[in-house]
């Protein structure tokens, strides 16, 4: 971590090892990810009527449940959490927060539910983009990137695994199968990240662009009630 942060100054100054610069790039998108994810988890535990330490489990596992996913697929046991304490401190008191802002204003819970839903909506797909790109590029880090559709899936994996975990331990349809375009701008998403990042090189511009992609169409998809095609049976 700390060569992490010696590295960010690489990036201020424009120049710095290129590996470095990549392990603080994919820091800096696990810690905005983690934040998010688990914001977004414990949102839904709240909406479920979960207790204080369910929140802490869902908002946990949403943000490290596709991570983890991702990391038994490759064979990277165990999953690199594990050895990231300060990640699941995270999680942990982000996680706090939300329920203890959540219980202060309990009274208005019910009143500003759609405010809400638009805040969790706006961390969920933050937390989707970083993790998308951030398992995306643990491709080329592992040097897996020769194959483009592991490479996308692993990004993807990452993306929507933990919010796929979140939803059967809180018996919620998942999401991603029923909810506007979530999976499909995923894969979009790290497919663009994979083009730029195979074709010009640089990480931190790639990283922009493809979580920039990823969020404007997560929102523009809500906003616009974007949806894949379903079958609707009549009663």
């Amino acid at each position: 971590m700390k060569r992490s942060i010696m590295s960010l100054y690489g990036i201020l100054l424009g120049n710095g090892d290129i590996r470095m610069i990549t392990e603080t790039i994919l820091l800096i998108l696990e810690v905005v990810g983690t934040i998010a994810f688990a914001v977004s988890g414990a949102f839904v535990a709240i909406k479920v009527r979960f207790d204080i330490f369910g929140v802490l489990v869902i908002g946990c596992v949403t943000a490290f449940g596709g991570g983890m996913i991702r990391d038994v697929l490759i064979g990277s046991t165990p999953p690199a959490v594990f050895s990231r304490w300060y990640m699941i401190l995270i999680a942990g008191l982000t996680s706090l927060a939300v329920f203890l802002i959540a219980w202060i204003y309990r009274k208005k819970f019910d009143e500003v539910r759609e405010k809400i839903e638009n805040i969790n909506n706006i961390f969920d797909a933050l937390g989707l983009a970083a993790f998308t790109v951030m398992g995306t590029e643990l491709a080329f880090s592992k040097g897996l990137d020769f194959n483009p559709l592991l490479s996308v899936t692993l990004g993807v994996l990452t993306g929507v695994g933990g919010g796929v975990l979140r939803d059967i331990l809180t018996e919620t349809p998942p999401y991603i199968f029923k909810k506007h375009v979530y999976a499909l701008a995923s894969i979009a998403g790290g497919t663009l990240y994979y083009v730029l990042r195979l074709f010009f090189a640089n990480t931190l511009l790639a990283s922009g662009i493809a979580m920039a992609f990823i969020i404007a169409v997560r929102l523009f998809a809500r906003k616009y009630r974007w949806s894949l095609p379903k079958i609707h049976f009549e009663e």
